[in-house]
Order: C-alpha cells, then structure tokens, then sequence
C-alpha cells in the first residue's frame, strides 16, 4: 500500500476518534463502527461521509446533567452498604449484584415511572459462525424524573442465533447496561472496590476444581458461592470431587 494512503487512512482514523473525544453526545459504538468497517475502503470520500454523517446526527439529549445533586434522603438510599445476602458470583469469579436489586433501589429512591433506560441508536450483533454465538451490544442511558443521570454500554454474549433467544440476549444487554449506569449514582459501589471483593471472596466464596464433560482433558478452577451446592457449576462443567 503506497504511503500516501496509509498516512491518510491514518489521519482520519484519528479524526473519527476525536469524534468521539470532543463530541461525547454521540454514540462510541456506531462511530467506532464506522472506523472499523471504512478501514477498508481506500477512498476518502467514504471516510468523509461517515464522518460528517455521524458529526450531524443529534443522537442523545443530556438535559440537566450534572445541574444539581439529589436530595440528602434519595442519597442515602442509592449510597446505602450492599447486603451481602444479595450478592451473586459467576463462575469466572466476578461477584455482582442481580439486576432486579438494581431496579427495586431505583424504585425505592425515585418511584416507578420516575426513571427510564433509553436506548441509544440500534443494537449491534456481531455474529461467529464457527462457536455459533452472537454477541449483542447497545448503548442506554439513565434518566431520572426527565434528567440525563448516565450513559453507558451494555453486552451480552450467547450461543444460539434463534430470534426467541436473541431477543432474551438484547435484554439481557439491556440488563448490563442499567448496572453500569448504576454504578455513577454509587449504587453497590463495593463491588468495584478490589479490597471488598477480595474479603467477600475469601469470607463467603470457595473456588473448586472442575472438568469439561465434552473434553475430560480441560479442567479449571470454578467459583461458586459457600451457601451454595455444586449444582449451580453450569454445563458443560462438573466438579471433579462430588464432596466439595
């Protein structure tokens, strides 16, 4: 490829991430999108459309951001200590909070009909034919009694492309989404602090050995939580010893 054309492609590759750096009401995803799809065409009336197209496009209104904080009573409810009861592990060792609790806490802080998710743009399925999977990806945003609170992206990775379970994947996605906008109003915010991970791990977690039952050869150490049994170890896994 002559140089000419490399520094150019260069050039605007940058100019589409600063994009996203100076104008933060449009959407990472579809600009990024963009960046990756047009990288290879060689024209650069191609590279110019899309990014004057997404330059134009209004994609989000952020009204009241930032314009105030939330009265001390709604405070104290959003930035209230997690209940270890509710905490959840997946196997792969991250603890989480299930999404419903995040729902019941905006409920109780701001009442039903008080906030919304709104979808940012359309979602994106990236899919691989060779594991059969999809992975779906959509960006939201929190509104609180009609004010822009957060935005963020939510994903979810399955394997199955059936609409019936692509639709359960794109809420799922939606799921990701909202407790990641959660995490700006301090929601649970111990589940991002590595010292209370570490201790919640160590005081109420165990770590044990499994196999894969399609391939006896591949064995790794799963998480699970001590109150639970070794039932909740997802296929195609089993514990290699029954009596941990």
């Amino acid at each position: 490829m002559p140089l000419v054309v490399t520094k150019r492609r260069t050039e605007i590759r940058r100019a589409l991430y600063n994009i996203i750096a100076t104008r933060p009401q449009l959407s990472a995803i579809r600009v990024l999108t963009a960046l990756n799809s047009s990288s290879s065409k060689g024209d650069e009336s191609s590279f110019q459309s899309v990014r004057l197209a997404d330059t134009n496009e209004k994609d989000g209104d952020f009204t009241g951001i930032a314009s105030a904080p939330f009265p001390k009573e709604i405070a104290d409810i959003l930035l209230a200590p997690v209940n270890i009861n509710d905490i959840e592990i997946k196997p792969d060792g991250l603890i989480y909070l299930p999404e419903i609790r995040y729902r019941r806490i905006l409920n109780h802080s701001f009442g039903p009909g008080g906030w919304a998710l709104m979808p940012r743009g359309q979602a994106n399925i990236i899919n691989n034919e060779g594991e059969l999977s999809q992975l779906v990806i959509r960006e939201f945003a929190l509104y609180v009694n009609g004010r822009f609170v957060a935005q963020s992206v939510g994903e979810h990775l399955h394997f199955s492309k059936s609409e019936a379970n692509t639709g359960k994947a794109l809420e799922s996605a939606k799921s990701n989404a909202l407790m990641r906008c959660c995490k700006d109003l301090g929601i649970a915010s111990e589940l991002w602090d590595p010292t209370f991970v570490y201790e919640f791990k160590k005081k109420y977690c165990v770590e044990i050995w499994c196999e894969n039952t399609r391939n006896n050869k591949e064995k790794r150490k799963l998480w699970r939580l001590k109150r639970q049994s070794n039932d909740v170890i997802p296929y195609p896994w089993k514990p290699i010893n029954s009596s941990n």
